[in-house]
């Protein structure tokens, strides 16, 4: 198989929500694969930290401030970058927040806005950067970030897992309807991962890193460097005839129910 298959050279990609995390791993995987990068935020000093850290792991970036469930925003964003930057060749649905209550103690306000950043925001985002690269009769791959919660859930994480749940039907309605015109849309399912903000969990003896371990076949937390890989296929050529697909990258945890009492 040709490496080429993998080029991302002369495309340019979106990674929304990509200030820092598994969103500035991708970014930074697919700007290694050759592709342009702009990133885009809701805080432009976010985003000027951001840049510096790219700019450290030798990528450079274009920022753009904007709030991903605001249309008139995303309209105005995409306006500008395509005058300052290029067209988008490649969509990352990454911004999202996580709100931790039961049920029984959350707002209906907090749910609708876990729905509106993590699952309105993707439809919004997906529907403007698509007519866009069928105006200019363009081909292009949109990756929405699923989680192991579009499977199966946890406590207190409601409105993250329907939100996610319903972004993996999104994901492929989108492909159902977009297919036929060249566009491919998939999705990526990271498990755990050793970031900043699990690093205070991330130590022997706390409960949850023992369960993550156990529970993990690989028994590892994930390395954000490890999602890159995942993106880069479905960003690139090497994925034009995989469409509606969830790759969950996860080092196997949904695979199995866990161990055995006993084992290592």
């Amino acid at each position: 198989m040709s490496i080429q298959l993998f080029d991302l050279t002369g495309k340019t990609a979106l990674v929304t929500g990509a200030s820092h995390g598994l969103g500035m791993a991708i970014a930074v995987g697919l700007a290694k694969a050759g592709a342009k990068i702009i990133v885009n935020g809701r805080s432009q000093e976010r985003l000027d930290n951001a840049k510096k850290e790219y700019a450290r792991q030798g990528v450079e970036v274009a920022t753009y401030v904007f709030d991903v469930t605001k249309e008139e925003q995303v309209i105005a964003a995409l306006d500008l970058m395509e005058k300052e930057v290029a067209p988008i060749d490649i969509l990352v649905n990454n911004a999202a927040i996580i709100k931790r209550v039961p049920i029984l103690e959350m707002k209906a306000e907090d749910f609708r806005q876990v729905i509106d950043i993590d699952l309105v925001g993707p439809f919004i985002m997906a529907k403007n950067v698509v007519k866009r690269m069928l105006a200019r009769k363009a081909k292009g791959k949109v990756i929405n970030m699923c989680s192991m919660m579009s499977e199966v859930s946890r406590n207190t994480v409601s409105a993250y897992a329907a939100a996610k749940g319903g972004l993996k039907m999104l994901t492929k309605e989108m492909a159902d309807e977009w297919a036929k015109l060249g566009i491919q849309a998939n999705a990526l399912g990271p498990g755990y991962f050793a970031t900043d903000q699990t690093a205070p969990i991330r130590v022997d003896g706390h409960p949850f890193n023992d369960f993550i371990v156990k529970r993990t076949p690989a028994r590892r937390w994930g390395n954000p460097e490890e999602l890159q890989g995942a993106a880069i296929f479905l960003a690139s050529k090497a994925s034009d005839f995989v469409n509606g697909h969830i790759l969950y990258v996860d080092g196997g945890i949904l695979a199995t129910l866990g161990s055995h009492a006993g084992e290592d």
